[in-house]
């Protein structure tokens, strides 16, 4: 997409894994969502944004299936054409097992 967000937070939250992309529009697509009527921008941008995730999601199934351990059910996506702010939440199969991160 030509570079990567600014910030990301993963939270996990039972069996969701809600992942917070901040910072992600290129300058491209902010010029895109800026120069054509609002709603066209909006949705062209919406569903650019929509095929890359579907066409990456078994990348990213198989990834957080490896990171967790447990499958994901389902994939959930949507992206702030006024903030810039991206939010992707996978539904998994059940709750991972995880242990205590190590104290500093």
């Amino acid at each position: 997409m030509g570079r990567g967000p600014k910030n990301i937070h993963t939270h996990l939250l039972g069996d969701l894994l809600v992942v917070r992309l901040r910072g992600v529009l290129t300058a491209a697509e902010q010029q895109l969502v800026t120069s054509l009527p609002a709603e066209k921008g909006r949705d062209l941008l919406k569903q650019v944004r929509t095929h890359l995730i579907e066409t990456a999601r078994p990348v990213l199934e198989a990834i957080v299936q490896e990171i967790t351990g447990v499958k994901v059910l389902s994939l959930h996506h949507d992206i702030s054409t006024v903030t810039g702010e991206e939010v992707v939440v996978l539904a998994l199969a059940e709750s991972p097992s995880f242990r205590d991160a190590k104290k500093k």
